[in-house]
């Protein structure tokens, strides 16, 4: 399971918000909301929020080993 824990503390090291991610940084509310939701975001998206805040992909996303995974 992929999981956005590491962006919401990133965030919240890095003094930013939901409000300022949109005003400031003009990262739209949805990819908000799917961040919130460990809902997919696309790899353009990491890149775009790693280039913003300065950071490393972990501090955006951690996978999670889960029994619900696909299997390839």
């Amino acid at each position: 399971m992929i999981d956005y824990t590491p962006f919401w503390e990133t965030l919240k090291r890095q003094h930013e918000s939901w409000y300022t991610m949109t005003r400031n940084h003009n990262v739209g509310f949805s990819t908000l909301h799917r961040l919130k939701n460990n809902k997919d975001i696309s790899t353009k998206t990491i890149n775009d929020l790693c280039k913003k805040l300065n950071c490393r992909v972990e501090d955006i996303v951690r996978y999670i080993p889960s029994d619900t995974d696909q299997i390839l």
